[in-house]
């Protein structure tokens, strides 16, 4: 399916007062935000007609920038070499687009297709944030959205969003209006250094690419997961699980998975496979509250691990439990520990971030993003929410993202990449709990 990308703009605020706030303040970013990954990450939502024109959305969106003018702003240094937000109002980038084609199924398998439903991720890694409205022949629409990663985690993304659609609906953003101060996250003095941090969020070593050149090896699936299913699941990982209440069904899922892309993986008994898990601290800090409005990134990574042997061979619930014990270690006290360094320059000198985006290939390990509590799904422009929402097109290895599905409640999809060659022994074993 050919889409002919008509038109392609920057879009500036809209203010509706008459003195404009000064386009040379600088937003310093906050330790969370300097320790995530420094890329762009792309979300697809498709609306069944009717749906309001692109003049409208665009309005829309020219309103909310006003109240979120990170968006529309600009990655620089300061004089003290630190990485900021420059609230210049330099604009966002809007693509206009058109196919000859009905929508049909074309969004329900994923294929590199996707990645002509939103702005091309790479060559504008300045511009923090990109739109584009695809118009389809039935009249439907596909609003393809990325984001740069330093400015906002997802949830935080998820509100603007939200926003937009509000702002185009009622002609002004809903309160409540975001926070925008990222200077709130103060270390303790004297500080406290509970946890080691500098080979968790920080590295002395230099991430360089794993395995550029098999990129083009590496395939994306959809994977369903129905309510009745996921009962089973979470009822066998729960068998001996020696808390009060079953594990979650993120915690659940995670452990089949990473047990079935181990096998699947052929790798050696004695490696050691470990899963990246970001967990948002908005959830998790209790004696420095974060806002559920605050605009920004507040995500730190749990970190479980096995010997192959060791989780092959035992049952799913041990993977379940090695899963929620690391989730459970990441609590206020890891995430103010992590405050207190990355706020000492004595502890951090000569460590860089290590989030790396540029691997292709995770294995022996896995990256999985949990969506199930962020409302992406309210995204309404007024007309009819969206009746699909997916993750963009990901050739990278051994990631997975976990998001509500638009089937029906309690399903639950599970975005998955892999190589061609593993792909399908994996599904064929998917749903069989062993």
């Amino acid at each position: 399916m050919k889409i002919n990308r008509s038109c392609s703009r920057l879009l500036k605020p809209i203010y509706h007062t008459p003195t404009h706030p000064p386009t040379d303040a600088l937003i310093p970013l906050s330790p969370f935000d300097t320790v995530t990954y420094q890329i762009h990450e792309g979300l697809l939502y498709a609306y069944r007609p009717p749906n309001p024109t692109n003049e409208v959305i665009e309005q829309g969106l020219r309103r909310l920038l006003a109240e979120y003018r990170e968006y529309a702003g600009r990655l620089i240094f300061d004089d003290n070499g630190r990485q900021c937000i420059l609230l210049n109002d330099e604009g966002i980038r809007l693509v206009e687009a058109t196919s000859s084609s009905p929508l049909g199924s074309l969004m329900d398998k994923p294929s590199p297709c996707y990645l002509d439903l939103h702005p091309r991720i790479t060559g504008r890694e300045d511009e923090l944030f990109q739109a584009q409205l695809t118009r389809f022949a039935c009249g439907s629409l596909v609003v393809g959205c990325t984001v740069h990663h330093a400015v906002v985690d997802a949830l935080s993304f998820s509100h603007f969003l939200i926003a937009w659609g509000q702002t185009v609906r009622n002609g002004i953003p809903v309160l409540p209006l975001p926070l925008h101060d990222r200077s709130i996250f103060i270390p303790r003095n004297p500080p406290h250094f509970q946890f080691e941090h500098s080979e968790i969020e920080y590295t002395a070593h230099h991430p360089t690419a794993k395995h550029p050149e098999l990129q083009h090896t590496v395939v994306m699936e959809r994977t369903h997961f129905s309510s009745d299913f996921l009962a089973k699941l979470k009822s066998k990982a729960s068998v001996e699980n020696p808390c009060d209440k079953p594990y979650t069904t993120f915690e659940c899922l995670t452990a089949h998975f990473w047990r079935k892309i181990t096998r699947v993986r052929n790798l050696g008994e004695e490696l050691t496979t470990t899963v990246r898990i970001p967990l948002n601290g908005r959830f998790r800090m209790r004696n420095s509250t974060v806002p559920m409005r605050y605009l920004g990134n507040v995500v730190l990574w749990a970190w479980p691990r096995s010997k192959v042997k060791n989780l092959l061979s035992k049952p799913v619930g041990n993977a379940a439990r090695l899963i929620h014990d690391a989730v459970a270690r990441v609590d206020d006290d890891y995430f103010r520990s992590f405050v207190d360094f990355s706020s000492s320059k004595e502890k951090i000198e000569g460590l860089v971030p290590s989030a790396y985006a540029g691997d292709v290939v995770l294995s022996p390990d896995l990256n999985v993003s949990s969506w199930l509590r962020i409302p992406f799904y309210d995204m309404d422009f007024g007309t009819n929410p969206p009746h699909l929402f997916v993750p963009s097109y990901s050739r990278v290895e051994g990631f997975l993202h976990i998001v509500p599905s638009f089937t029906g409640i309690g399903d639950v999809d599970v975005f998955v990449s892999l190589m061609d060659k593993d792909m399908g022994s994996f599904l064929d074993g998917l749903y069989y709990l062993d």
